[in-house]
């Protein structure tokens, strides 16, 4: 991640060129643009965000300001470039972020996707949602019912047929070794694959004798690598590449008459792709597939206000995390022993 100390976010302005002038009495008090003038050095203080930067390096687009447009984005349900474009020629959008003047320089919209990336590696990487929720709490619009919904997050990577999941496991592996533990698994391959490219191997594939004969060669390979591996203490890299040729390994592979074959089966929660483990397959509907997450949501049915959210793999039942969505109603363990013990 690139090197950039905290911006600040200018309190000052230009009489002759400030946006409060001319948008005090055309903005209403009481829309979303008058309550952030008013309230975003208190919500957002760049201070806020200080554990996001460093001592050093360029100042960054004070993070105040790229709060204010990233809850303006939602509000408006806008990309990120059409947010920065906003924030450059609509005046609502500076006068939102403490009044800045007419002529404040924009930004490109890379900040919004390097600010989301920060907060994510951060210990609270929902806070600007915490902040947005505490007011909307402290306004009385977040009472005790609650509607739960779910909609799937499709995943921008392909998913993968089972050699290319083997490969590219394989693959991932001798990339995350050191030179000299890479040569050592190399020593293992007896398939003549180098797998030095994504493509898949020159066969005919109309050949079942062929296709058996190419998924046998390559699951020896990954099992004769973990095989190397097995029992020895490696560092994370490499342990977490060794476990992901391990589960594309046992999720899809038979080998009842000592030929690794496909299974005729599909795993209850199998890998789809190597670039994104994480992701999974899962149905909105019977008749809707889909490859990537859900986004779980709950929500105020009264104010629509989200209280909670939470994102699963695809395969996941709404159920699951029905709980953690309800936290802020549901009792406490002390709190429900306490009214056991009552009664």
């Amino acid at each position: 991640m690139t090197v950039v100390a905290l911006g600040r976010t200018p309190r000052q302005t230009d009489l002759l060129r400030s946006t409060v002038d001319y948008c005090a009495d055309r903005v209403a008090a009481d829309s979303i643009y008058g309550i952030l003038h008013r309230e975003c050095f208190a919500l957002f203080p760049d201070e806020m965000f200080a554990d996001l930067f460093t001592d050093i390096g360029r100042r960054s687009v004070p993070p105040m300001i790229v709060a204010v447009v990233m809850v303006l984005q939602r509000v408006e349900g806008l990309s990120d470039r059409e947010a920065v474009d906003r924030f450059a020629f609509d005046a609502r959008w500076k006068y939102a972020a403490g009044g800045l003047d007419f002529d404040y320089p924009g930004f490109v919209h890379t900040v919004l996707v390097d600010m989301r990336a920060r907060l994510a590696r951060s210990p609270r990487p929902d806070r600007i949602f915490q902040v947005v929720l505490d007011v909307a709490r402290q306004a009385g619009l977040v009472g005790r019912r609650r509607v739960l919904d779910s909609t799937p997050i499709y995943d921008a990577v392909a998913t993968m047929d089972t050699i290319t999941l083997i490969r590219s496991a394989i693959r991932g592996l001798l990339a995350a070794a050191g030179a000299d533990l890479a040569a050592v698994l190399r020593g293992a391959i007896r398939s003549g694959d180098d797998y030095a490219g994504t493509a898949k191997p020159h066969i005919d594939w109309d050949d079942r004798e062929a296709r058996e004969a190419l998924v046998d060669s390559r699951a020896r390979d990954g099992f004769a690598m973990l095989a190397l591996l097995a029992g020895c203490e490696l560092e994370r890299g490499v342990d977490q590449a060794a476990c992901l040729v391990a589960t594309v390994l046992g999720q899809d592979l038979t080998d009842d008459d000592g030929v690794f074959r496909i299974a005729r089966r599909v795993a209850a929660d199998r890998v789809i792709s190597t670039v994104d483990p994480q992701a999974r397959h899962g149905h909105k509907t019977n008749a809707r597939g889909f490859d990537g997450y859900k986004g779980h949501i709950a929500i105020d049915p009264d104010t629509e206000v989200i209280t909670a959210t939470e994102v699963t793999p695809g395969n996941s039942g709404d159920a699951e995390v029905a709980e953690d969505l309800l936290t802020d109603i549901l009792p406490s363990e002390a709190e429900a022993e306490a009214e056991a013990e009552a009664e």
